[in-house]
């Protein structure tokens, strides 16, 4: 890893000769070292040199800039319009991020990132929400000038990146250089069908159970029989708290911010409109270090409420040979207009999976020691286990 720590801070070095040429059916996810390369060919702009754990084994954590606005209302840019453009029109105020400030609940702000990108005619670009981020149920989205749509970049793309952030429960606050988002980058499609994932659960059982659906994606349902001798099942998030700083580990007690919830006979949970929830899958999945995975949502029309706001998952996530033995997929639940009883077994999502060109030089966890690797039902780095 001697190689990326330089590379972070400005150095290239071993990657002097590494060449991202790729032929028309190398179809697959880039990995880290191939990050760096992307950075070296200035295919990833910066304002400052990027920190050493900012690449991670199949994506970019991205860096909030110096200011915020806070804007009406969340938007597109559309066809021929800029996202700065847009922002002019809308915002209410800016806000200088440079020594920390408060973003609060209900409030919609786009902050320009540190990052930008001008991106080869072959290389496509996707993001999401930290895991962090989203097990703090703040809503951040990526976006892009002249797009239609969030969290995707398009092929060959070059200009500026800002985030959408809209803290749902808890004021967060933040500061430049915060990563909230995290960026993945791939040649060609790179999704395996269902032929093919089936032959790869063959292999490398994917997730603990027998009987798992595989089709285009393995399905993730929820556990609610309760984890632990006190029947744990998960988290429901307090109102009216106080601030987290996103930037703080193992700062603040449980208590101060959820409410435990226990598991009941039915094994079933009724999800209150707008409250916020942490469960976990009832299957333990993992990710080949040949592989990156992504969780989608099974099917909107199976139920009124959102899953995962945080979707990948990282080459060796749950992997025996980066220190996992299989690991709950946490899920981030919030009911959307009506309540929704969720049953203990019931589908809420999908993990498919990518190849990855080739095999990352250091795999999930490895290298930073995260916070999740084998992970049973955990909140977020910021709480006091």
């Amino acid at each position: 890893m001697t190689q990326l720590v330089r590379q972070c801070s400005g150095v290239i070095g071993d990657f002097a000769d590494l060449s991202l040429a790729l032929a028309v059916d190398q179809n697959g996810i880039l990995p880290d070292h191939m990050i760096a390369v992307l950075v070296r060919d200035s295919a990833i702009l910066r304002a400052y040199d990027l920190v050493p754990d900012q690449i991670q084994p199949a994506s970019l954590d991205l860096r909030l800039g110096e200011v915020a606005y806070r804007v009406r209302a969340s938007f597109l840019p559309g066809p021929d319009t800029t996202v700065a453009e847009r922002i002019e029109g809308l915002k209410l105020h800016e806000i200088a991020l440079g020594d920390g400030a408060v973003l609060e609940t209900g409030c919609v702000y786009i902050v320009p990132l540190i990052e930008s990108l001008a991106l080869p005619d072959d290389i496509a670009a996707a993001a999401n929400p930290k895991s962090s981020t989203g097990r703090l149920d703040v809503f951040t989205r990526v976006i892009a000038d002249e797009t239609r749509g969030f969290d995707h970049i398009a092929a060959g793309y070059h200009g500026p990146l800002y985030a959408e952030i809209s803290p749902r429960t808890f004021p967060v606050l933040v500061r430049e250089g915060s990563r909230l988002s995290q960026i993945r980058f791939r040649h060609g499609n790179a999704l395996l069908d269902g032929e093919r994932l089936r032959a790869l659960h063959a292999r490398e059982r994917l997730v603990d159970d027998s009987d798992a659906d595989v089709s285009e994606g393995i399905a993730v349902s929820v556990d609610l029989s309760g984890l632990g001798p006190d029947g744990l099942v998960g988290y429901r998030a307090k109102r009216h708290t106080g601030v987290i700083d996103v930037e703080r580990r193992a700062g603040y007690d449980i208590g101060d911010f959820w409410e435990p919830m226990r598991s009941r006979r039915a094994r079933s949970l009724i999800l209150d409109p707008g409250e916020f929830y942490i469960l976990a899958s009832k299957e333990a999945v993992q990710v080949p270090p040949d592989y990156a995975a992504e969780m989608v949502p099974f099917d909107p029309l199976m139920g009124e409420f959102r899953v995962h706001y945080a979707g990948f998952f990282d080459p060796g996530f749950g992997h025996a040979g980066a220190g996992g033995h299989g690991a709950r997929a946490v899920l981030e639940v919030r009911s959307r207009e009506v309540p929704f009883i969720l049953e203990h077994g019931q589908i809420v999502g999908r993990l498919v999976y990518e190849n990855m060109l080739v095999r990352p030089h250091a795999l999930y966890g490895e290298r930073i020691g995260s916070n999740y690797q084998a992970q049973g039902l955990k909140l977020s780095k910021h709480f006091r286990t």
